[in-house]
């Protein structure tokens, strides 16, 4: 808390407020030592996770390592290990050690996965299965669990009932749609959530509550299953709070402009103030390729009204998996929108880094614009490959830079 208090220019007692009511969670496994701890909630600036892990295009555990790397060097607040391939558990525990930030994961992934090299089908998975890798993986010294308590019966039959475009696109939702019908049966993790708080509970591990419900694509945005998974875990996240267990809710990915303040402002009122994890939202599906910018769109619109954890989106989403540079891409474009929504609320000293790059642009200080800039090497890139004619000026205005013409006259 203090560490986190003193990178927020925050009083510590008044921090540790808000982790006491709920508003803010610090993930931090109490068997991991990190280089870097970060604080998520309200009136922190706003935080940037980047998804990692192999899959069965790409198992290599060096190359996830390097996007680990890209990551952090370029700003990430914490990682998720999302791997589906290879040696999960020595994937994971490279990624623990290698890593400075908070790590986070979905353990339903393992478990399938451990079911599916037994040659077993995911409705054979028994809820000690579940519980068994989260108990595993807490630890390891995983900081934050994705589980997904929501995804119940009733919130299946409400999406039975109103139809939808693009059914389930979250991967963790869909394995427990698939168990549950198969089983007949409520969701292991909702019903036995109890036993997910002790395990969270013993470790310090934060929960983020999923959001396997969450809409595909514009058309299915704040339907009624979303909504009642949403509700579910406005009930779970109380039921954290009171058992000690910090926790986190996840957000809907597709979400139209006009939509997205409303989500914003359900999910803080139903959970009880619990900081809000979205991923982008994206703004429209139209744009496969670019999707980190439909992507920091809506996490700006998203953290202004009050979101306060971006999971970026890299270009290739929906189309493979990322390779080292979408990674960087899709940190970058995600703290972009997180420092823009930073501004927008008022978060202590945000703006202070634009008037400060603002006046070496003025100056026309090069180096310091590089300095300051969100990357650095890109900016210089862009500079250099120009080729300007005079350093104080740059190829699109040359002679008639206003900055230089006015200043003689104005200073």
């Amino acid at each position: 808390m203090r560490l986190v208090a003193k990178a927020e220019g925050l009083d510590v007692k008044l921090l540790a407020r808000k982790i006491a009511s709920g508003r803010v969670v610090i993930p931090s496994n109490i068997l991991r030592k990190k280089g870097k701890v970060c604080g998520i909630g309200e009136g922190l600036k706003t935080k940037v996770n980047a998804n990692i892990g192999t899959s069965q295009g790409s198992s290599r555990i060096a190359v996830e390592l390097k996007k680990l790397k890209i990551s952090v060097d370029n700003g990430a607040d914490a990682v998720m290990d999302l791997s589906t391939a290879g040696d999960l558990r020595a994937i994971r525990k490279a990624i623990l050690r290698a890593s400075p930030v908070p790590v986070g994961t979905v353990p339903i992934y393992e478990a399938v996965v451990a079911a599916d090299r037994k040659k077993r089908p995911i409705p054979s998975i028994t809820a000690e299965d579940m519980l068994a890798v989260l108990e595993e993986q807490a630890r390891e010294g995983v900081d934050f669990f994705t589980i997904h308590s929501g995804v119940t019966r009733k919130a299946v039959d409400c999406l039975k009932k109103q139809g939808r475009v693009i059914g389930v696109v979250s991967r963790g939702g869909a394995i427990i749609v698939e168990w549950m019908a198969h089983n007949r049966r409520e969701n292991p993790f909702y019903e036995e959530f109890d036993r997910v708080l002790e395990i969270a509970h013993k470790y310090d591990v934060t929960l983020s509550l999923g959001d396997g419900m969450r809409p595909g694509c514009l058309a299915d945005a704040s339907d009624r299953a979303q909504i009642q998974e949403l509700m579910t875990l406005g009930e779970l996240s109380g039921r954290a709070k009171r058992a000690g267990v910090q926790v986190m809710i996840e957000g809907p990915g597709h979400v139209p402009i006009n939509q997205i303040e409303a989500n914003i402002l359900l999910e803080k009122d139903i959970c009880h103030g619990a900081p809000f994890y979205v991923l982008g939202p994206l703004v429209t599906d139209i744009a496969p390729g670019y999707d980190h910018i439909t992507s920091a769109i809506g996490g700006a619109l998203a953290a202004a009204h009050g979101a306060d954890f971006l999971c970026y989106v890299t270009p290739s989403e929906h189309l493979g998996l990322p390779s080292v540079d979408d990674v960087k891409t899709g940190v970058i474009s995600a703290r972009i929108a997180a420092h823009a929504a930073d501004i927008a609320k008022g978060v202590k000293g945000a703006i202070d880094w634009d008037i400060a790059i603002s006046a070496a642009r003025k100056k026309r200080d090069w180096h310091k614009q590089f300095a300051l800039a969100i990357d650095p090497a890109r900016a210089k890139e862009y500079r250099n490959r120009s080729k300007p004619a005079a350093k104080d000026v740059c190829t699109m205005c040359g002679q008639y830079c206003s900055m230089k013409i006015s200043e003689e006259y104005l200073g």
